[in-house]
């Protein structure tokens, strides 16, 4: 009977513990490729500007996600959001990126935002979990387009 409680604690225990990471990233410089266009857009960077955003992640589902996210902020090098699967399931980490940088374009007005900096924070236990992430970076805002 010790034995069975002993080994049924351990399991308990193993699945109340999670793990926590941080994540800080910033594109690279420099970047080697080369776009060709023929639009010149003028944008002047202004003062620094930052926002934030949050959920919580319970098996598969987010919960208390944010409703308006800022397109064309998701950073991975595959169409399915970098999984290995061959169907898309939705990356909450990705989505909390895109939320907190429309925080940031609403507050500050700006139209983008000039070398946006991430810092992704995620604590995973075993059944649910929370996302947090801040952006900073500078205030772009579009004087002209030729």
């Amino acid at each position: 009977m010790k034995k069975v409680l002993v080994a049924s604690s351990l399991i308990l225990a193993g699945a109340l513990t999670g793990c926590s990471s941080l994540n800080t990233s910033a594109p690279s410089l420099p970047l080697s490729g080369s776009v060709a266009t023929d639009v010149k857009a003028d944008i002047e960077v202004g003062e620094k500007i930052t926002g934030q955003s949050s959920a919580t992640k319970v098996l598969f589902f987010t919960l208390g996600a944010e409703t308006e996210y800022a397109d064309g902020v998701a950073y991975s090098a595959g169409g399915n959001g970098g999984s290995a699967l061959p169907f898309a399931l939705p990356n909450p980490v990705e989505a909390v990126k895109a939320a907190a940088a429309y925080n940031a374009i609403q507050e500050s007005g700006a139209d983008v935002i000039v070398a946006p900096r991430y810092t992704v924070k995620k604590d995973d236990y075993v059944v649910f979990g929370t996302i947090s992430v801040s952006v900073e970076g500078y205030k772009g805002t579009i004087k002209s387009v030729k």
